[in-house]
Order: C-alpha cells, then structure tokens, then sequence
C-alpha cells in the first residue's frame, strides 16, 4: 500500500507568504507533507512531475452566478463549475440569484445544496439572499451553512429577487450581526442610476458611453457611503462587491482606519476592459457597474499593488447569445459578464507580467483572503493540513483564448480574442485531479 494519494515533486509552490520550491504530499484529499528544496522520499498511487510549472492554492471564486435551479440555460452548476476548473478555481461561492426559486430561504437552499453535491466538480459554497420578504429567515440560512448574505441597493433585473430599500438594509443587517455573520452589498444609487438613465433615453442618447455616464463612479459611492453609516449603526460586517473605481475604494479605507470591519471586493473586467471594449464588443462586455476608462483601470491596479482591495472575484454572470445581443441602444441587453474561467489568466497578464504584481500577491487576493473573510477553513493556502486544492500553472505558455475553449453553457466572453500569458494545466480538488491539459478529467472517471 502506497504512503501516499499523491506527489507532486520539483514545482514551485507559490503562497500568500512565499514562493519556494519543493513537493507536496497529498493523502484523503488533505495536503500531508510540504518539502521545501527536496523530493519526498515515499510512494505515491500517482506522482506528477511538476518541473517547469508554478503550483498555486485553488482560486476561490467569491462571486459567480449559476442561475440553477430554474435559470440553468443561462447558465449551470455542471458547465459553471467546469469552467472554474479550467480556470484554476477549486471553490466558488454561488450568488442568491438568478436561480429560481432564490437562495432566500432553508427551502431553497437545501434545493440548490443538493443540485451542487450532484453536478460541480468543484467545492460549492453559496450566499443567501437578503431581500425585503426575509428578514426572519436570514438566522436559519446562516445555521444551515451560507457563507453570508448578499443585497441590491438597487433593482437586480430579477423580478423574483427584490432589491433592499434602506429600512430592509438596517433591519436585514442588525439581524445578521445578531449572530456574526456578513452582509455584501450591490452599492449603486437607485436614485442618480435611474434618474439618469431617463434622461439619458428621453433624449435618444444611448450609446455605450451614455449608459456609463447614466452608472458613473458617483453613484458608487454615494451607496457606499450609506451602507457603511448602517453597519456603523448596527455593527454588521459589510462586503462591498465589484467595486469599479479607485474612487470607492478610497471611500471603503476610509472606514476601515474609523475600525468598521468592511471589506472591498473588485473583478477581472474593471482591471482589464474599458469603456472601448464595451463599444467594440457590445453586450459581452456590458456589466453594472459598468466599464470605466483606461485612467481608472490603472488607478485601480495601484490600488491592488497598494494592499486596498481584499479580494478579487469574477462576477461571472452569463446569459444567452440573444440576451447579450445590443444594436443601438445600449440600456438593453443583459448586464453581466462571462469570466469565471479567465480570472487566473487576466490576474496573471495584467497583474503579474505586464505591472509586476507579485505572484503572492494574486494568491491573498483570490486564495488566502477569501479563505479568511469568510470562514472557509483549511482552504486559501498550501500547508500540512489544509485541503488539498491546487493549481499547476505554466507562467511561461501563451494562448489566445478562443470560443471552443469555453466550457461555459454558451461559448462567448468578452475576453475572447486576448492573448494571455500563463496557462493553467492541472486543476486537483481535494487531492482528485479534475482537469488536465484541456481536458476535464472528472468526466473520464
């Protein structure tokens, strides 16, 4: 009998904390042994040379939406999860919405639970909602395992997940302090978005600038300001999810060095695509809060290099071709992007070859922070006793990334067509290989 599941020998092992070379012994799905500088001397049922390549912990991507049960056309837990696995995530945290019935409920989350244990082939976690119906619901979704709670300031474009009004944003968050859990919040202003949208349409201007100066930066962090002054009140721990703007980031620090334990999130898309992929691309890349130009593209990238942003998550939100489709009015089309499967590869081009962000850096903000914040033991690094989730990854392999290479439910991004450099090659969850060299192996077994 073998000492060991698995060894992964001569790679380098990148952390939060350091990069160093060594192997990794893995047994029952729980990393067993690290050697810094040397080989492990022991048997393996499997051994992979990792010569060449970079070893990471698994992404955990806190923000995708699946939209099963009830939206699995737009996109599903099985085509969702496989493309987190080519991406290099080994957990993702599914949103409360666009599924139907919503994740508002112990109903409907046992519901999705047990749709996930079915079909993902990696770790799934998932997010309550908080909506105005709920309230009296949050304390039983938090002992029946969510991660935290997620609200719309604004409306969310599902009719059947209503946004929070200020009275249900108190309420909702005095509750979920009660019991010490954590309230992320879609920050934009009902009032300026809307207001401007109208005026915006009434006159005939609807271009892709138009609808980003109809969602500007302002109306950020006018929300922000206003739910950071209710977790003041109530002592709530708060989530600000993709912020777009250095500009709200700066209002976010501003509270935390006031001690409010408030923690800000940004994505792939505001790091690499701006209001000109929106008007090349059309609907691909339109996303709320929208795309901005190229100055806060690289004011928000120093925000990262600076330590200001917590953590980085895909937003994945799909939908169908003809969902996505705009002509001449850029206030239809739905407002989501695809890129689960590309936010290792954007980290990596953008973040580490192109502005020298430190590989270890990449890791706290999509492994170890996640991990931290919201609970997730065991997970977030590669160390004698935590899961054994990793990612083997070729810095020195270019692609451009075609649509065949997908595997979400419909094959478009609006990162298709990029060349990225770093290539992910092997995906392992919990010490079991899910994907290799392109191909998804847990389908092989």
């Amino acid at each position: 009998m073998a000492d060991y599941d698995l060894i992964i020998k001569n790679g380098t092992i990148v952390t939060a904390d350091a990069t160093i070379k060594g192997s990794i012994a893995v047994k029952d799905g729980k990393i067993k042994q690290v050697a810094a500088d040397q080989t492990i001397e022991a048997t393996a049922d499997k051994e992979i040379d990792a010569a060449g390549l970079h070893v990471f912990p698994g992404l955990i991507d806190s923000h995708v939406h699946f939209n099963e049960p009830g939206r699995a056309e737009w996109e599903g837990l099985a085509t969702g999860s496989r493309a987190l696995a080519a991406g290099g995530a080994t957990t993702f945290f599914d949103m409360p919405l666009n599924s139907t019935p919503p994740t508002i409920n112990k109903e409907n989350l046992k519901l999705k639970s047990s749709l996930a244990d079915e079909k993902s082939i990696v770790n799934p976690r998932f997010w309550g909602g908080l909506v105005p119906q709920n309230i009296a619901d949050l304390k039983e979704l938090h002992e029946n395992g969510v991660i935290g709670f997620k609200a719309f300031m604004s409306p969310s474009g599902i009719a059947d997940f209503d946004n929070a009004d200020d009275e249900t944003l108190y309420k909702g968050m005095k509750e979920i302090a009660s019991f010490g859990s954590l309230l992320a919040v879609h920050a934009e202003s009902t009032v300026i978005c809307d207001q401007l949208a109208a005026e915006k349409q009434s006159q005939g201007k609807t271009t892709a600038r138009d609808f980003v100066e109809s969602r500007p930066v302002i109306s950020e962090i006018e929300a922000v300001r206003r739910i950071i002054s209710y977790a003041e009140a109530t002592g709530c721990k708060l989530h600000i999810v993709h912020a777009s703007s250095r500009k709200v980031v700066e209002v976010i620090n501003q509270a935390k060095a006031r001690g409010v334990d408030v923690t800000v999130e940004t994505c792939p898309h505001y790091l690499a695509l701006t209001v000109k992929d929106l008007e090349e691309k059309g609907g691909l890349a339109k996303c709320m809060p929208p795309l901005r130009d190229e100055d806060e593209v690289e004011d928000l990238w120093a925000a990262v290099a600076n330590g200001e942003i917590n953590v980085i998550g895909s937003d994945h939100s799909p939908a169908p071709a003809d969902m996505k489709t705009i002509t001449d009015n850029y206030f239809e089309g739905w407002g989501g992007i695809s890129g689960a499967q590309s936010l290792l590869n954007i980290l990596l081009t953008e973040g580490y070859f192109k502005r020298n962000i430190p590989l270890e850096k990449i890791v706290e903000l999509t492994s170890a922070n996640p991990a931290k914040r919201f609970g997730i033991a065991n997970k977030g690094t590669i160390a004698v006793d935590y899961d054994a989730d990793l990612t083997l990854v070729n810095l020195n392999e270019s692609f451009e990334l075609k649509n065949e290479d997908l595997f979400y439910r419909h094959q478009h991004s609006a990162y298709v067509g990029k060349t990225f450099k770093g290539n992910v090659k092997t995906t392992i969850v919990n010490g079991d290989v899910v994907y290799n060299d392109g191909k998804i192996i847990a389908d092989q077994q």
